[in-house]
């Protein structure tokens, strides 16, 4: 159900209280999870009957409820679970769903056709490809990544006609959604998973200095509205599924009250907020000050909390709270209905009950004439405007009589129940539907397709000629943050066809690098490499648009976690390579396999990849790329590179994943290769370790352990 206003204003709910709360503060609709697959594992999620309750009493307000299901998925958690939680609140009127997982929007597409879908923040839509992409496969929504401004905005909204949602206003990642495995990788707590242990959130060190560097400051863009609704922005997001009923009510009641003057006086209308609104939204919750974020500036340092908790405290104002607790949390939402009720004996007792978007006439018991007493109209006025804790109160009520007419109190409180009773039943009828059976768990033909190749991911320039020359590696991959298109066609003039070369398209691709693609596409496409390595959605869709006819493989950034994800991709864009998800363990990578994948099994993987810079941050932009180092409270070492020519930085975990000595599992997994990335190892390091490599996994060299420092990441200890 769409917003009943021009613009949506979305609110969180992370519990039942929250979510009445933020519809009594005038939200259009509300987001929340449930007990599965949500982003908030750690919120006061609800069971299936409060959601099913909780789907009605927004209905009944004619408002929208979305639920979370903006976690990747696993195998068994895909074919055995999901259907099952979702059906009993589809066939409620659930009025959408939050994806992430291409395999849960493929068996939502196919199971519950009737349930738009919103493309999950997680799934890094950054412009007019990813946003046309998710369209063409059925996205109703898609909800942007935070980094895009004002200009990408109108872009996108320019080429694509699909909803766009975006934060409005709480907590900001340093991380591209999405694209975050820090908490994973150093703690097992997967934000892929719900499980964000925030680790963004502490002190680093940097070249001696101690500081916050990976806290942004939270989002606030109660001035810049009219910006947002002009820029193509429907749903207005504000975030805190983790925050208390206090928090939801009353952010949403100021945004409620500018952006109501914002849409009822339109462009003309002189918008301006005033100084206690700005106040009170900073002592409903703060960590110091405010950022409007990336909408209007590409990265900065005044949007990252340096020294931690910065500027005035919030003040602990219990006149404010107390104010938000009587209007929104312990006052309920009613809505108005208007009515007749006709009391004459010899006839049943006649009840007729008019909504903004129903009517319902209900007859009661048959009223006898009165012996002595006869009812008045102030009696029976009495009891049938006593509504109780329904969702409704009078607007005006007529009563008919003829003064000679009894009735018990018991037959007209019978009379009224039953018709809100009805009146709310025919409210949320047309939200009902019916599920069709599944079928089971997807086929596929597929088989694995193990050998022994071995690829080998390159980001320094000087790697190219150890690697051209060395025996025993069947493919290359070039990054395009380091290679340009002079330099690749180099490369493939040295290489003469004796080993496949993979060209590494950006890890972010937004405007900057659609135009960088577009002025060298042609030459690059016929330069005389084998194929491209994509990293997001947005460069699946742009090479699918250019009939690029060349093979495409899929980075681990695009998730695959079960075998529907894979295929429904696979169908859509052509893509013929997938690389195995890095946090899944050995025993659920065996039956993702399938056809032709490949399996890091070297590498630092990147943990955060940002729109910040630190280096930036740390003193000024250099626009030279470059690495610097973060040290955490136990002294361990994450570089960061700066990729100046797309200006993102990347974070890499301190130890790099290997898996030299585990041979005989890998087998078990049945990958098509294997792969080696080699980030900031010199070259003497680089070469060492790819011929650990080629001994063990195609001369049949046994090694008990590795002959360096690493960590086997998720292979033995995977994620919850």
């Amino acid at each position: 159900m769409a917003g009943i206003h021009q613009a949506e204003l979305l609110a969180p709910a992370g519990s039942y209280e929250s979510m009445t709360a933020a519809i009594c503060a005038g939200a259009d609709a509300v987001y929340l999870g449930g007990q599965l697959f949500g982003a908030r594992a750690y919120a006061q999620n609800l069971d299936t009957e409060q959601l099913k309750r909780a789907i009605d009493y927004v209905h009944l307000h004619r408002r929208s409820l979305y639920l979370t299901v903006n976690t990747l998925l696993k195998e068994k958690e895909l074919e055995e679970k999901l259907y099952h939680y979702i059906k009993p609140l589809y066939e409620q009127g659930l009025d959408a769903v939050i994806v992430q997982d291409m395999g849960v929007f493929a068996l939502i597409r196919e199971y519950f056709p009737d349930l738009p879908i919103h493309a999950s923040t997680q799934m890094t839509v950054t412009g007019a490809y990813g946003a046309r992409m998710l369209k063409e496969m059925g996205a109703k929504r898609v909800v942007l990544a935070r980094e895009v401004s004002l200009k990408e905005i109108a872009g996108i909204k320019d080429q694509v006609e699909i909803e766009l949602e975006g934060f409005i206003h709480g907590a900001l990642c340093y991380c591209y959604s999405g694209q975050c495995l820090f908490s994973s990788i150093a703690g097992g707590r997967s934000g892929n998973r719900g499980r964000c242990a925030q680790p963004c959130r502490l002190p680093y060190t940097c070249e001696g200095k101690q500081q916050y560097f990976l806290s942004p400051r939270d989002l606030c863009t109660i001035q810049m509205l009219p910006d947002l609704i002009e820029a193509g922005i429907y749903s207005l997001k504000i975030e805190g599924r983790m925050k208390k009923p206090e928090y939801t009510a009353g952010v949403v009641s100021i945004y409620r009250k500018y952006l109501d003057n914002y849409l009822l006086n339109g462009k003309g209308y002189r918008y301006q907020v005033k100084e206690e609104d700005k106040r009170a939204l900073f002592d409903i919750y703060n960590r110091g000050s405010f950022t409007e974020g990336y909408y209007n500036k590409y990265n900065g340092k005044d949007m990252i909390f340096l020294k931690g908790r910065e500027g005035e405290e919030p003040r602990k104002t219990e006149e404010l709270f107390n104010q938000i607790q009587k209007a929104y949390i312990e006052t309920e939402k009613k809505e108005l209905i208007s009515g007749a009720v006709i009391i004459k004996s010899g006839q049943p007792a006649i009840i007729i009950i008019k909504s903004e978007e129903r009517q319902i006439q209900l007859e009661g018991a048959p009223v006898m004439e009165a012996e002595k007493h006869p009812l008045d109209k102030e009696k029976i006025r009495k009891q049938i405007e006593k509504l109780g804790n329904t969702p409704f109160e009078w607007k005006d009520l007529t009563v008919e009589t003829d003064n000679k007419s009894f009735l018990p109190v018991t037959a007209l409180n019978e009379l009224r129940r039953m018709a809100i009773e009805k009146l709310s039943e025919e409210i949320v009828l047309p939200y009902k539907r019916v599920t069709r059976p599944m079928k089971g768990r997807i086929e596929t033909e597929e088989s694995p397709i193990f050998s022994y190749r071995l690829h080998v991911y390159l980001e320094k320039q000087e790697y190219v000629d150890t690697f051209l020359g060395m025996e025993g590696i069947d493919a290359l991959y070039l990054d395009s943050c380091v290679f340009d298109l002079k330099e690749l066609k180099q490369i493939v003039e040295k290489n003469k066809k004796k080993k496949e070369l993979i060209y590494v398209l950006p890890h972010i691709f937004r405007k900057k690098e659609a135009e960088w693609l577009d002025a060298i596409y042609e030459k690059l496409y016929s330069s005389g490499i084998d194929g491209f390595l994509v990293k997001n959605y947005e460069e699946l869709q742009y090479l699918k648009e250019k009939g690029c006819s060349l093979p495409v493989r899929c980075d681990y950034t695009i998730y695959t976690y079960n075998n529907r994800a894979k295929q429904f991709l696979k169908e859509y864009n052509q893509a013929e390579w997938f690389t195995l998800p890095v946090e899944l363990k050995k025993g659920e990578l065996q039956g993702l396999a399938r056809g032709f994948s490949e399996l890091l099994a070297y590498g630092r993987v990147p943990m955060m990849v940002s729109a910040q810079c630190l280096q930036k941050n740390r003193k000024n932009c250099t626009k030279k790329a470059g690495t610097l180092t973060l040290l955490d409270r136990y002294s361990n070492e994450f570089p960061v590179k700066n990729q100046c020519k797309f200006c993102y930085n990347k974070i890499y975990n301190c130890k790099p994943l290997s898996l030299l000595s585990k041979k005989e599992e890998v087998k078990e997994i049945a990958p098509s290769a294997i792969r080696l990335d080699f980030t900031t190892e010199t070259v003497k390091e680089a070469k060492e370790i790819t011929r650990c490599f080629v001994d063990a996994y195609k001369e049949g060299v046994i090694y008990e352990k590795e002959p360096w420092d690493f960590t086997r990441g998720h292979f033995n200890r995977g994620i919850e």
